[in-house]
């Protein structure tokens, strides 16, 4: 992470922040602990989280201070997330962590309820430092998620024309529609959101008949021209 908002680059505050870490994908869970646990004396993972039910449990559970939160997540996505949770636990902090930098996505969160956003590119070190200053009250962005939030407060960035387009689908629908999107298999998609092979089908035929496309094929590009792969 090679900017942020708030004060400049940071030594850490030399406490040790409480995290929950939530991702439908267990490797990159692991991951990010291992990464986390080379800086015992920063930060503590308390517990972990693969999808919208089990992170509300967990964060009111054990209510860290921070909680890394994957965009899209089964059941309804950070979002929902923040949303069940964030009243109850006002002094919890969510940092969105997510492959995507889509505007969409970035906007989307902020409006949430997140403190910051950074991509999964981010190095163990620049998570740490992210996840201390989320805790002591900073907003944190990479430049180029920055610039997508000042833009839209701006009015300078089509934000509302994608939320219409992506108004259309249902929650289920975009997890789906990214993942076909990104060149999965019916049954891999499948796997991912816990679903059968003929539910994704549905979705699929429901995003296609929605956004007016015709093929696999131009769902991909129509997702890719709004950068939301």
């Amino acid at each position: 992470m090679s900017a942020t908002t708030g004060p400049g680059p940071t030594a850490g505050s030399g406490l040790r922040r409480s995290v929950v870490v939530v991702d439908d994908h267990a490797m990159f869970r692991t991951g990010v602990k291992a990464e986390l646990a080379a800086h015992p004396t920063r930060v503590e993972v308390l517990g972990e989280a693969a999808d919208v039910d089990q992170a509300v449990a967990a964060v009111v559970r054990l209510r860290p201070e921070v909680v890394l939160l994957d965009v899209h997540l089964p059941g309804g996505g950070g979002a929902e997330v923040m949303r069940r949770v964030g009243a109850r636990l006002p002094q919890t902090r969510f940092l969105a962590l997510s492959v995507s930098d889509a505007a969409e996505d970035v906007i989307g969160t902020i409006r949430a309820g997140a403190r910051g956003y950074v991509t999964k590119t981010i190095t163990g070190p620049e998570l740490v430092d992210a996840i201390d200053r989320v805790a002591g009250g900073d907003a944190v962005f990479s430049p180029r998620l920055a610039g997508f939030v000042l833009d839209a407060f701006a009015g300078s960035i089509e934000v509302a024309q994608v939320d219409e387009d992506l108004d259309r689908l249902t929650e289920r629908e975009r997890e789906v529609m990214r993942l076909i999107a990104r060149g999965y298999a019916y049954k891999e998609v499948a796997g991912e959101l816990f679903i059968s092979i003929k539910t994704v089908e549905t979705h699929v035929s429901s995003v296609l008949r929605k956004l007016q496309l015709s093929s696999r094929h131009e769902l991909t590009r129509w997702a890719n021209d709004r950068r939301l792969l």
